[in-house]
């Protein structure tokens, strides 16, 4: 028998798709409950239905799990399918306020709700596109 580091994916570690699941339903409650989310929540439609679909499958993937998102639409592209959203901090911000929330009453290791928040917060900090982005000037992507 060898001596193999065996890695667990995120997904594995916050308990798979039933925590995905859930992360996504509570963090569109939050976007329809928050005052700060009004902005946000305006850009969507009225049925979110297939919007949590897609941000089930893009988050499964992402954290390690099936890829069920390129599967379905390919690379991922978000900052690309997202350019005919207005995303300055304001609006980066309010997103992160919902996805925080979220991740704290679905992520009970502390350690991995402080990876996923942090790379969460880069990828939303990626998206912005409005003026004064330092990834428009050339910045790495995160």
């Amino acid at each position: 028998m060898t001596n193999v580091d065996v890695e667990t994916s995120m997904f594995e570690r916050i308990g798979g798709a039933v925590t995905i699941d859930r992360l996504v339903e509570i963090f569109y409650e939050k976007m329809d409950a928050l005052p700060e989310a009004q902005e946000i929540r305006a850009m969507h439609q009225a049925d979110l239905s297939s919007t949590k679909t897609l941000l089930k499958r893009y988050l499964c993937e992402w954290m390690g799990g099936p890829k069920l998102y390129s599967a379905e639409k390919g690379h991922p592209r978000l900052r690309q399918r997202h350019l005919g959203f207005r995303i300055g901090e304001r609006e980066r911000d309010a997103w992160l306020v919902c996805m925080s929330g979220a991740l704290e009453e679905t992520v009970t290791d502390m350690k991995a709700r402080q990876e996923i928040y942090g790379l969460l917060a880069k990828l939303a900090d990626w998206m912005r596109n409005q003026a004064a982005n330092p990834h428009d000037a050339g910045g790495s992507r995160p």
